[in-house]
């Protein structure tokens, strides 16, 4: 006898601690319980045979309601309900995650002489993402970049790249950015504004973030992955170098496209080996 339930989010987590409570056909309330840990509602309360609501609340999530019919066993099996967060928006399981580079890059383009594209990447990076459990919008992210790692595949043009003309990693050998705010723009998609340093100056840069899910690794972790998207002018940071052709192109566009690929796995720190 009782009733039986399991709450999810809408890619398989378990929300734990939502308020399940069943109404009768009157709106009179005759059950409240809470899900575990796991999400599991396992309530021993008797029925009575008869059709009933169930409304399910959670912090942070939209409420949902099923419908559940009681047999004369007095037992109600609810199975899976799914919660939607708040907003129809949605983001990994709520606490720390750890950004792994060897699974992610960090990546821009530039424009080439006005008819092509340079592509660079940087290869040495970390970064942290906290994802808050009541107001998702509060949740952070962290990142720092050696920006002596900057890689276009080419000797002579990282070098300059390194110099005091571009990145001037002697003085300023981190990149860093941190987060102030997060703004959902669809059911999967946000906005991060934060705060990039870079050359010794700091300005505001949002980041067009895409969650793309989650899933196991092989190592008996759980990963997320996202992609995230940007604009910087150099001009912004002053990196005013350029070199002007005769035909009054410039040979290094001032607009870079940024690119970031980010695998992060739960936890404060990253699996050994």
């Amino acid at each position: 006898m009782g009733l039986t339930a399991r709450i999810r989010t809408r890619d398989g987590w378990a929300v734990s601690h939502a308020v399940v409570t069943v109404t009768d056909m009157t709106g009179t309330q005759v059950l409240r319980a809470e899900a575990d840990a796991e999400g599991a509602v396992r309530d021993t309360t008797e029925l009575a045979p008869g059709a009933y609501t169930v409304i399910v609340t959670a912090v942070g999530y939209a409420p949902a309601a099923a419908s559940a019919l009681v047999t004369a066993s007095g037992r109600a099996e609810v199975g899976t309900v799914t919660l939607a967060r708040q907003g129809g928006t949605e983001l990994p399981p709520p606490g720390p995650w750890t950004i792994d580079p060897a699974h992610s890059s960090v990546a821009a383009v530039a424009q080439h002489l006005g008819i092509s594209s340079v592509h660079g990447r940087f290869t040495d990076f970390s970064g942290t993402i906290e994802i808050a459990p009541d107001d998702v919008t509060k949740s952070r992210v962290q990142a720092v970049i050696r920006a002596a790692s900057v890689d276009t595949g080419n000797g002579t043009r990282d070098t300059h790249l390194r110099s005091a003309d571009f990145l001037d990693v002697e003085r300023h050998p981190e990149i860093t950015y941190h987060s102030t705010g997060l703004t959902a723009t669809g059911s999967d998609r946000w906005t991060v504004h934060g705060e990039l340093a870079m050359h010794g100056i700091v300005r505001p840069v949002d980041l067009d973030l895409a969650y793309l899910g989650t899933g196991a690794d092989p190592w008996g972790g759980t990963r997320a992955a996202f992609r995230a998207t940007a604009q910087l002018h150099r001009e912004d940071f002053a990196m005013n170098y350029n070199q002007v052709l005769q035909a009054g192109i410039a040979a290094i566009g001032t607009t870079l496209k940024v690119e970031l690929d980010i695998q992060a796995v739960q936890g404060e720190s990253l699996p050994l080996g």
